[in-house]
């Protein structure tokens, strides 16, 4: 770090990932500990609350000092310390041995300050680091006697795959559905007879909804017996709302539905199989007139962030999709969003759009069988309809560009110029085919899924607007 680039930090004032100590004080601990338990963080000591500079001397001895301090956290913290004049830089990179404690307490960054973690968010910061889980520890209300009924047991030994010649109680031992004498909570739904008996939010609500707003609901169903026949029925109960094509080739007639039944698949069970069952909102399927909404809570797990979609996984549930595995709910391990966006491709439609915020995980896929459905509604062939469809969308593309001007923009600008406050339609109608048609280009392409996105013009969509206003 450089005199300048010190200078530039100091200007923006204490933060959630700055500190400034006028010397070295006793609070250095709690700080360091705090910065490693939040994503990293910054400490310069020599400056003072108001920012301004008054420097630290004997550098070295300090260093010493802060390296003692850091070494007896509970684990040791990495910190990198450097001399930036008189000022002492002390910077603590994003720690992977979470959580740290320091003189046997733990700490956490709350704004600009380093508070001490009370027991209930000591417990919910090892939740949301994936320290404890929630699949993995004792269902309480089950009780082995009353709730395992010899019928429940067999149908799950016979989709699990689990052989007749093992006694049940050793059997979901060895699978560690049962843990020092009690079901688990992954045991217990996934032997439930009713799953609101152990867990309240851990069924599946499907809707149908008029048109592509939530204003007018003609049908809901709601699934809550055990997992496995959860996501059968809902599966089926998506199916059922989905259009079919008949295609006629000589004398055979095949069916081909407008999505890929594989895909939509593979997204639901990956809703079960990681959403945050410590929520308490249910998995919401939401189908409309234009998309299909599957909605789990919980955001990402801890280790995840958005631009490693469809590259890595990381299991919230392990003991519970260990044995969706076995039940053949989860066909490949590891593959979530990249194997839901390979079939996609595969049956040449659009790849679904992945939204992702600290408390949901949204996947949306686009109708596309509604255009042949509007062709045959209209009495008209199927190409004219979509010429029709991609004049619409070349306007929309239009409109964008002209609200895009000189300056990249992300999206919620761009939302916000155009006055549209449907992220999923705008993406669809917009964003999307304004790419396709390559009129605008992402400043990150290689992330396409980055925070930090944004938008830009292309020459081609220079030149389409320049031609539109030479038009008389």
């Amino acid at each position: 770090m450089n005199r300048d680039q010190l200078h530039q930090i100091i200007e923006l004032g204490e933060g959630f990932t700055l500190e400034f100590k006028q010397s070295l004080s006793t609070t250095i601990g709690r700080d360091l500990c705090a910065f490693g338990n939040a994503t990293g963080g910054t400490l310069l000591i020599g400056v003072s609350d108001s920012g301004a500079i008054v420097g630290v001397k004997n550098h070295n001895k300090l260093k010493s000092e802060i390296q003692t301090i850091a070494r007896s956290m509970d684990p040791p913290l990495a910190v990198d310390i450097e001399s930036v004049g008189d000022i002492l830089c002390i910077i603590v990179p994003e720690q992977h041995s979470k959580p740290y404690s320091f003189a046997g307490k733990f700490f956490i960054r709350e704004g600009a300050n380093s508070q001490q973690m009370g027991r209930e968010e000591i417990r919910e910061f090892f939740f949301r680091e994936g320290l404890i889980r929630f699949d993995e520890m004792p269902c309480e209300s089950f009780n082995l006697l009353r709730d395992l009924p010899v019928a429940r047991y067999t149908h799950f030994a016979k989709i699990a795959h689990i052989p007749s010649t093992l006694e049940q109680l050793q059997a979901l031992e060895n699978l560690h559905l049962i843990r020092q004498g009690k079901m688990t909570n992954a045991g217990a739904w996934l032997l439930a007879e009713d799953i609101t008996t152990y867990h309240t939010s851990a069924t599946i609500s499907c809707a149908l909804f008029m048109g592509t707003t939530k204003t007018r609901i003609l049908d809901r169903k709601d699934f809550a017996t055990d997992i496995h026949p959860n996501c059968e029925s809902a599966m089926a109960y998506i199916l059922s709302k989905l259009n079919t094509e008949f295609i006629i080739r000589g004398a055979r007639r095949t069916e081909r539905l407008e999505l890929p039944e594989a895909a939509i698949r593979e997204a639901l069970v990956n809703a079960v199989a990681h959403r945050d069952y410590r929520a308490t909102a249910n998995i919401q399927i939401y189908l409309f007139a234009d998309r299909i909404e599957l909605v789990s809570p919980g955001g990402l797990p801890a280790g995840m962030r958005e631009e490693d979609l469809g590259k890595r996984s990381v299991p919230r549930n392990p003991l519970l999709f260990g044995s969706m595995y076995r039940m053949n709910l989860v066909e490949h391990i590891g593959s979530g969003i990249k194997r839901i966006r390979d079939l996609c491709r595969e049956y040449n439609v659009g790849e679904p759009i992945v939204e992702c915020t600290p408390n949901w995980v949204t996947v949306i896929f686009h109708r596309p069988g509604q255009v042949a459905a509007r062709a045959r509604e209209m009495g008209r062939e199927t190409e004219q309809v979509t010429e029709q469809v991609t004049e619409q969308v070349t306007e929309q593309v239009i409109r964008l560009m002209e609200v895009l001007g000189d300056d990249p923009a992300n999206l919620k600008t761009l939302m916000d110029r155009l006055e549209l406050v449907h992220r999923p339609s705008f993406l669809y109608d917009y964003i999307k085919p304004a790419l396709a048609a390559g009129c605008i280009e992402m400043t990150i392409p290689e992330k396409p899924n980055s925070s930090k996105q944004k938008y830009r013009l292309t020459t081609k969509g220079r030149q389409i607007l320049k031609q539109r206003e030479q038009k008389p």
